[in-house]
């Protein structure tokens, strides 16, 4: 099942329930993916949690009887639902929850019921009316109303179809019958239920000798066989979707009578036949349905062939009713196969993939009985034909005709210059999508497949390329899958070489995504080096007065200047500000790949300087979002690739401040403990750096290239490509909130001090500077001395701003040594948890930070400390 699938049937499911609060669906979506598993599991035997549902309900003939009429419907998914409802009814924390919500609605329902129900009351009468009187008006009544209530559903169940399709392709409208052609019931097959004229009574069949009354049972037999009333047997009307039923004159002598029984079901067999066969022919039940009609129409010819062979045989008098019986044995087994093939379909509403999957469930239900496997067996081939049709069209050219709506794959209509604009899935999860009721279910294992093998050849069709597949052959149904599925893996598997070439060649996929590492993951170094020197006064704006074409500008200059000239992508590039800081977008995003939240961060604070830097970079305009947004090489795989550089820009940014610091307070060089905290950050920091560039990013990026080489199709280039973004974020900390956190406030505290010193710096020199003004003395120009006054007076106003922190120049020591403080309890914690994750999560390429921060030692003693203690408290 898709991501798509299950975020919406959880919505669905929510809402239902009325369920309101706590993580939402979000949070029951990422608990459903981590417990999902590929394989397939719902077949489970329903026997053993149908008898315990049977127990827990009221009326366990009703719900047994509800059960088997949903199973000749052949309902998809019954005894998984059933299973299902088992286990709710064993859970006691959710049956009570179920039962109060069943509870609330059914009020609602009553009330809503009450209001709008008007009572009726039947009319007195003081007249009484004999029974065989009542018998007469019920039989008139249910002929009209049978025939009337059968026109009626029949025809708004056509127009319903037939609006449906006509909606679908308003250009190409379906074909429709003309009128007279269900309104004339002589036309039909099927036996005609109007009431019968008015004439002299008929002599009772029983007061003739018993060889007349064989006689003319024969006689009527042959006519009820092919739906026309007999003189002694007439055919009872039809409610709804029941059997046809037969009255038998009650004077008919017993042993006759007991031999019309054993025949009569053929005749109810073929009126229900024949009701299918004329309803499902017209149009509006599409193309499967219309090739099942037209098999079961040729099988019925054999039939009435007998049937005619059989009155030829009465009219030589050669015909007795033992004979009648013994002819019609053979085909009642065939009858009654199609029969009750004919009643699924109706009751389950079967079209397309449904019928399919009926008609192959019945092929493999008689695998004991030859002769039925071999009818069922016909039948499906026969309605497959179209179906296979649509298929190979879409599995061998990428093109769906489908005017019927009957194919498991479904087109939506969107439009492509909002689609090229925006880097979404839109294309990918919505354009093509699944029909799950329309899967036939011996399809079902490779529908997944069939629906990329289908997207792939229409992916490069619309880039302008004809593509027909050479090993396109006739799909054709059979009780061996290996037949069609082998077929099916040739297309699939020519489509994925198609799409694949047309990437790596025609668009260059590899380069493409050099380019990406070019600027995502800080491979062009000399670029950002220029790049920060050039906007470093820009950023250091609030975001609202950053000039976004300025940005644009100097991003222009920063490529031309560096060896980032030499990429043909680099126009592609964009540069942009964000209103969330890179922490915060981190934390989110955090446990990738889980859907990341759309909500604002809480903190209305809005974040300044490099904290809002953002690159977006335009992957294969305009191709891109019909190609690669299947598996996150688009708008996710930007996102994980915008987690990455921002990670790696702010650790830049910060060295900037650090080392900024360090050139421009040459005073606080003379304290020891300056240094060492200093010393300490920076190797932190350029560490950090160095292990995400040159121990995670680079080796992990040669391995997805060297395999990109080897891939056979897009599916080994997009898995490839996910598990490269996943081992990145994995090891670069920013899958673990934890480790993320600690490192946020290590780098909050480098910035905290940066931002000290060059307070501390900027109040010593502007006292500095107020006693040199001071000292100068000497005749001054009028000019001169009106500058002189207006370099006072800003002295002046800025040694008031920073009176609080000339005042604490006394107790620089002590602020340097709360800020080295606080950083080596932090970065001992993370060393600390670096050392836990390694050893049991067997996460060993962490290992090299811990060795990297800690090269000399320094640490080891307070780490093993630090262990001992956290052993005591687990054994105590």
């Amino acid at each position: 099942m898709s991501e798509f699938r299950i975020h919406h049937d959880v919505n669905e499911l929510l809402s239902l329930l009325h369920v309101r609060g706590g993580d939402g669906a979000e949070g029951y979506i990422d608990l459903l993916q981590k417990h999902r598993t590929p394989y397939v599991t719902t077949t489970v035997s329903a026997h053993s949690a149908k008898v315990k549902l049977a127990e827990f309900s009221k009326t366990p003939e009703d719900f047994l009887r509800k059960y088997e009429e949903l199973k000749s419907k052949n309902v998809r998914n019954l005894d998984p639902l059933v299973y299902l409802l088992s286990k709710l009814c064993e859970d006691k924390e959710t049956l009570p929850f179920l039962q109060q919500n069943a509870k609330e609605r059914s009020e609602s329902s009553a009330n809503t019921t009450s209001t709008s129900t008007t009572s009726y009351t039947l009319p007195q009468t003081s007249t009484k009316m004999s029974m065989q009187e009542l018998d007469e008006l019920r039989k008139k009544l249910g002929n009209v109303t049978a025939r009337g209530n059968t026109l009626i559903r029949a025809e708004v169940t056509r127009k319903m179809l037939r609006d449906k399709h006509n909606k679908k392709n308003p250009t190409q409208p379906n074909p429709v019958f003309p009128n007279w052609v269900y309104d004339r019931p002589a036309l039909l097959g099927d036996f005609i239920t109007s009431p019968s004229p008015p004439g002299d009574p008929a002599v009772a069949v029983g007061t003739m000798p018993l060889p007349a009354q064989e006689q003319a049972l024969v006689e009527d037999l042959l006519f009820v066989l092919v739906g026309v009333d007999g003189r002694d047997i007439t055919a009872q009307p039809v409610l709804g979707r029941q059997n046809r039923s037969f009255i038998v004159d009650s004077t008919l002598d017993m042993s006759i009578k007991e031999l019309v029984n054993r025949i009569l079901p053929v005749a109810s067999y073929y009126s229900t036949i024949t009701r299918f066969i004329e309803e499902k022919s017209s149009f509006e039940y599409g193309q499967v349905n219309h090739a099942l009609t037209a098999a079961m129409r040729t099988l019925m010819k054999e039939y009435l062939i007998l049937v005619t062979q059989l009155e030829h045989l009465q009219r030589q008098g050669l015909l007795s009713l033992q004979k009648l019986w013994f002819y019609i044995q053979p085909t009642m087994r065939t009858m009654e196969i199609l029969a009750s093939i004919a009643s699924s379909v109706d009751k389950g509403e079967c079209m397309g993939g449904s019928t399919l999957s009926l008609l192959h469930d019945r092929t493999f239900n008689y695998t004991g009985d030859s002769q039925a496997q071999e009818l069922c067996l016909y039948l499906t081939k026969a309605a497959s034909v179209p179906y296979f049709e649509i298929l190979e069209k879409w599995i061998y050219r990428g093109i769906i005709k489908d005017p019927y709506s009957e194919f498991m794959v479904e087109e939506h209509e969107l439009q492509k210059e909002k689609i090229q604009e925006d880097y979404n899935d839109k294309y990918w999860d919505q354009r093509y999508t699944i029909v799950q009721h329309r899967i036939p279910s011996f399809l079902q294992k490779m529908a997944d497949k069939i629906l990329s093998t289908g997207k792939y050849l229409n992916v490069v069709r619309e880039c302008g390329r004809d593509v027909t597949c050479p090993d396109a052959r006739e799909v054709l149904y059979t009780l061996k899958e290996r037949a069609y599925v082998e077929q099916i893996e040739k297309a699939y598997n020519y489509a994925s070489k198609v799409l694949l070439a047309f990437l790596m060649e025609e668009k260059e996929l590899v380069s493409r995504l050099r380019s990406i590492k070019h600027y995502f993951l800080m491979d062009k170094g000399d670029f950002f080096v220029h790049f920060m020197d050039l906007t470093e006064e820009e950023l250091k704006k609030p975001v609202d007065d950053i000039v976004p074409p300025r940005l644009e500008a100097l991003l222009e200059l920063a490529l031309r200047m560096s060896t980032a000239n030499t990429d043909p992508f680099k126009d592609d590039l964009k540069v942009g500000t964000s209103c969330q800081s890179v922490v915060v977008f981190e934390l989110c995003c955090a446990c990738w790949p889980s859907r990341p939240s759309r909500k604002k961060p809480s903190s209305t604070r809005t974040p300044r300087r490099h904290k809002l830097f953002n690159l977006t970079l335009t992957l294969f305009k305009p191709i891109c979002p019909h190609i690669l947004t299947r598996n996150n090489l688009c708008r996710k795989a930007l996102t994980r690739y915008q987690m990455l550089f921002r990670h790696l820009f702010y650790c830049k940014h910060v060295e900037r401040l650090l080392c900024n610091v360090w050139i421009s307070n040459k005073d606080f060089k003379l304290y020891s403990l300056h240094c060492g905290t200093f010393n300490r950050m920076l190797n932190f920091v350029q560490n950090i750096q160095y292990y995400m560039m040159f121990e995670v990013m680079e080796p992990t990026w040669h391995i997805m290239e060297n395999n990109l080489k080897t891939a056979s199709n897009i599916d080994d280039v997009l898995c490839h490509h996910t598990s490269f973004l996943d081992n990145c974020l994995k090891d670069c900390m920013l899958t673990n909130p934890e480790l993320l956190r600690i490192f946020s406030k290590l780098m909050s505290v480098c910035v905290m001090f940066t931002s000290c010193m060059q307070r501390f710096t900027q109040s010593i020199r502007l006292e500095r500077l107020s006693q040199e003004q001071g000292t100068k003395d000497g005749p001054l120009a009028q000019s001169e001395h009106a500058e002189e006054a207006e370099k006072k007076r800003l002295i002046t106003k800025s040694l008031t701003e920073h009176a609080d922190s000339h005042q604490s120049d006394a107790g620089l020591e002590a602020t340097i040594s709360k800020f080295d403080s606080n950083f080596s309890t932090l970065l001992l914690d993370l060393l600390d948890k670096l050392s836990i994750y390694s050893t049991n999560d067997c996460e060993h390429s962490m290992i090299s930070i811990i060795y990297r921060l800690d090269f000399n030692g320094f640490y080891t003693e307070r780490l093993e400390k630090m262990a001992i203690e956290r052993s005591q408290k687990a054994s105590a």
